[in-house]
């Protein structure tokens, strides 16, 4: 989802004050970009504190941040919609469709995703990682596959790292969280009732809770740590796509930025494990 998109989305959640700046981007995204934060504060009716503040509620590092990514979103450029695919398609039309689809979403997310919430969501994992707390992943469905990738990505470095997607399972080892473990809740709507109760359980346990999920959804605004996903695929989708890639490549931009703040000790255990599989392998 482009970042006016999520703005868009994003409105209710802001106090009035932030949203007469939104209401800004969004009248004139271009002109925004290019006009100082007096100008801004001035035509928005806010002191230039609250310009700031409003991005920063979005989940940018500030006003130069959020402008940084506009501005590479309008120069993208890329005049492409969502393309759904239908039974009628050609092979030819369904591979395109597919894969642009997938290209887009990327493309989309890499312009206007917020570092800030990224770089707090690092920070938890090195910590429980550290002081060899319990990490865990909840999902449902799709996003269920999702949680176990992570789940064997944080393992090949040497933590405690369990996936669990089902409800029970969730809610029974939520309940034996404790302040010094963490749980990442992986969701595309953001609104299953299992894994909201599995979030509120953790949260009353002391875990810190990260939400990889859309923008505005419940989750959301239940966790701790925030990470948007948020992309313009139909939730009735029957066999979600570009959300499951966005999911996944989310868990490896998490999982590259831990082992590199972590070091040497993690990336020596990560090495290793991949020699002992190479020598394993039967045919070299």
């Amino acid at each position: 989802m482009s970042l006016l998109n999520r703005l868009r989305q994003s409105l209710g959640t802001l106090s009035p004050a932030e949203q007469a700046v939104a209401r800004l981007v969004l009248a004139d995204a271009a002109a925004f970009q290019r006009t100082s934060v007096s100008e801004l504060a001035r035509l928005a009716g806010v002191s230039s504190p609250t310009v700031v503040r409003f991005c920063r509620a979005m989940g940018y590092e500030g006003l130069s941040d959020f402008k940084l990514k506009l501005a590479a979103q309008l120069g993208d450029g890329v005049p492409f919609v969502h393309q759904t695919v239908k039974a009628s398609d050609s092979s030819a039309d369904l591979i395109q469709k597919v894969l642009d689809n997938v290209i887009f979403t990327l493309s989309d997310y890499k312009a206007s995703v917020p570092a800030k919430p990224f770089e707090m969501a690092v920070e938890a994992l090195c910590g429980v990682i550290q002081r060899q707390g319990k990490l865990e992943f909840y999902g449902v469905g799709n996003s269920g596959f999702v949680a176990l990738d992570a789940q064997h990505k944080f393992f090949r470095m040497g933590c405690s790292a369990q996936a669990y997607s089902d409800g029970h399972l969730q809610i029974m080892a939520a309940a034996m969280l404790d302040k010094s473990d963490l749980l990442v809740i992986i969701s595309n709507s953001g609104r299953s009732q299992d894994l909201l109760d599995a979030c509120e359980i953790a949260k009353k346990s002391g875990a810190t809770t990260i939400a990889i999920t859309a923008t505005g959804s419940p989750l959301s605004q239940l966790v701790d740590i925030h990470l948007p996903a948020d992309h313009d695929e139909l939730y009735e989708q029957y066999s979600p796509m570009v959300s499951r890639v966005l999911h996944l490549c989310i868990v490896d931009i998490l999982v590259t930025h831990v082992a590199i703040k972590l070091g040497n000790k993690v990336q020596k255990n990560m090495a290793k494990l991949k020699k002992n599989l190479i020598e394993r392998r039967y045919s070299r």
